[in-house]
Parts: structure tokens; sequence; C-alpha cells
């Protein structure tokens, strides 16, 4: 068992604000904030869909309001006060309704197996994210040049390979790392989508939500289809649930609206523009973004984010197994506490190395990004339905 006195980390985090946001970076928005590497590549390519202003603006409407409603609004606003000592994530919610005195037992089972399954489904996401995180970072080595093919999965297991075996040094140390990185990455996602912002201002228009409506009434087949590919821009909703134990509510909420969501927006509006100025780009809209000489310096800094990225739900699985265990749903494991101040931090070596071993299964059995982009669009829809319908119910 977890021998500690329970401490509401969502409300009183030690360290300060602004310094736990700043970690907050490096582990809970990494997931999130490597999205749009691929998410709108693949809303055009597996919709099949021209790249028309019509399209590009209404795309980017959806990413907008998508990030609006269901991250700011939803997640950031609403489900992140449901906190059971601090935690979050499925399991906090299951813990949170299981008790209630209007629960019969069919309605208690109910709860109980929705929230294994969402855990399991969780589970499936933290082995999805880093698989597929990694190989669309690296795979931007062959948009600067073909001679990096063969070299895209032996990269992409090493990377992964040393990203678990780095997990026992603990959140707080990680986070130190990662941070400064992330900030320079977040950096370069407002730099380059401002870019093109300012060369065509017209793509500002899409915040109007008419634009989303107009995508749908005019393309209503292809508009269903791509909104599955644009389900990938909130996929990391679940790791800033799931790893508010880690950093607390206030600090994650704060980097939030400081720096990643304005460098999202831009980013995205920015590759919306350069598909409608170049319809060409549509290929690989992200890294047509930068100058050709600097396509091979963003693959590397896009491999160091998505590497971080994979940090978010890898967190959130040892915060999930340790819930699990206090509420009997595991057998009892080794959890180790790697901070004196943050209760929230541990390390779960049993999870961290099947993590491990199913991640580089993934990268060997599907081999590219976009291979993986429906199972990971399946684990994590699936995941926030669940959350969805036990946080109704608290």
């Amino acid at each position: 068992r977890m021998n500690v006195d329970p401490v509401d980390t969502a409300r009183a985090p030690r360290g300060g604000t602004a310094a736990l946001a700043f970690g907050a970076l490096g582990i809970v928005y990494g997931d999130i904030g490597t999205s749009p590497i691929y998410a709108i590549r693949e809303t055009f390519d597996h919709a099949g869909l021209d790249a028309t202003t019509q399209s590009a603006y209404g795309v980017a409407s959806v990413v907008f309001w998508a990030l609006i409603i269901v991250i700011s609004i939803k997640y950031l606003s609403m489900v992140m006060r449901a906190d059971n000592h601090g935690e979050g994530g499925i399991l906090a919610l299951t813990a949170l309704v299981a008790p209630s005195k209007g629960n019969a037992k069919g309605a208690l089972a109910a709860v109980v197996t929705l929230g294994v399954f969402g855990t399991a489904l969780l589970y499936g996401d933290g082995l999805i994210t880093p698989a597929i995180s990694v190989l669309s970072a690296v795979e931007g080595f062959e948009v600067a040049s073909t001679a990096f093919e063969h070299f895209v999965i032996p990269i992409s297991i090493v990377i992964l390979v040393g990203l678990f075996a780095v997990q026992r040094h603990g959140t707080a140390r990680i986070s130190s790392v990662f941070g400064p990185v992330m900030l320079v990455w977040f950096g370069t996602l407002g730099v380059l989508g401002l870019n093109q912002v300012v060369r065509h201002p017209g793509v500002v228009r899409a915040v109007s939500p008419t634009y989303a409506v107009d995508f749908f009434v005019n393309q209503p087949g292809n508009a269903f289809v791509a909104l599955g590919s644009i389900f990938l821009v909130v996929t990391g909703g679940e790791a800033l649930y799931a790893d508010m134990g880690h950093f607390g509510r206030r600090p994650i909420q704060f980097s939030w609206y400081a720096l990643v969501l304005p460098a999202l927006l831009l980013n995205y509006f920015g590759q919306a523009a350069l598909v409608v100025a170049d319809p060409e780009t549509v290929e690989s809209p992200f890294y047509r973004l930068a100058p050709s000489w600097a396509i091979l310096p963003l693959a590397v800094l896009a491999t160091c984010a998505t590497v971080i990225a994979s940090q978010a739900l890898i967190s959130g699985a040892f915060s999930l197994t340790a819930q699990a265990v206090q509420l009997d749903y595991l057998p009892r494991m080794r959890i180790t506490h790697t901070s004196p101040h943050h209760v929230g931090q541990i390390y779960v070596p049993v999870v961290n190395w099947l993590l491990m071993v199913g991640c580089v299964g993934l990268v060997l059995g599907f081999r590219s990004s976009a291979s993986l982009a429906s199972a990971y669009g399946i684990a994590v829809t699936m995941t926030m339905l669940i959350t969805t319908l036990l946080f109704f119910r608290v």
C-alpha cells in the first residue's frame, strides 16, 4: 500500500504555481502540444478533402472550437474540479461515484465496470501515444531527406527505450529537463504559425463558427470523416486530468492559457493559411511551415518534443496504477515515491517496462504514424466518452 497521508494537491500544490506550471509544460502538455505535427495532415488525407479555402477554413474553425469547448471548458473548467484527494483520472471519478448512497448494486457494478474499462483504454492510450508521437516526428527527417527512410523504425525504437529508461528518476527531475525544451517547442509553434497568419490574415475569420457550420453543410460526408482526425487535436485532454495529481489543477490551467493554447491556435491557423496559399503543402503542412533550411532542425526539435509528449500518458499510467491498487482493482505492486514534497509524483517499475514493450511492439507492427492514427482516435474517443458519463453522474 501507499503509506502516505492524502493531500489535496489540486488545491494546494507545493513549489509555487509558476514553478509547477513550468514543470507541467514538460509533463502534462507534451501530448496535446505535438498534435500539430500530424493532425491537419491526417484530416485532409483521411477524409480526402481538397485543399480549398472552404475546407481549410472549415477545418481551422472546427479545431478552434474543439480546443475551446473540449479542453478549456470541459476539462480545465469542469472535469478537473472532480478530484479524489488531489488525484484525477477515470479511477478518481469512479471512486467519487462508487460510495454514493443512491447507487443500487446494479448501478454500482455498472459504474465500476465503466471505470475499469476506461482505465484499460487509457493504458492503451499510454501505449499508442509514445509510438505515434515519436514515429510522426522521426518521419519528419524523411521530409528533409529521403536518405532517412530506412532509419525511421530503428531510431524510433532507440528513442522509446531511452525514454522509459529514465522514468525511474521521477517526474520532478524529468520535468526540469523537459520543461525548457517544451518552452522552446511552443514558442516555435507560435512563431511558425504567426508567420503564415501575418501573410494571410484572412484565416483569422475561421474563428467564427459559421465556417465550421458551412463546412458540414456543404460537405457533410467528408466533414464527418474529417472530424475523426480533427479529434486528434484534443487527444491530450485525458492526460491533463490523469496527471492532475503530479502538479495540481491551477498550475495546469495557468500553463494552458498563458502559453499552450495561443501557440497551438497560431500553428493550426498557420497551417490552414499555408494550405490555401499552396495546396501542394497539404502532404506535410507542419514541416512546410518552416523554410527549407530549417526543416532538419525542426525535425530534431519535434523529435525531442514527441519524446516529451509520451511522458504525459506514462505519468498518467503510474497515477492510475496507484489508484487501482488502493481501490483493490489491481494486486499490490512496488510504487516508488520520487518527490519528498508532492505525494502524486510516483514511479511504478512493472508498468513502466510493460509500456515500453508494448510501445516497441506497436512501432514494429504499424510502422507509420498514419497507420496508428485510427487506433489512437478510437482509444482516446472511448476514454473521453466514459469520463463524460462518469462525470455526469458525479
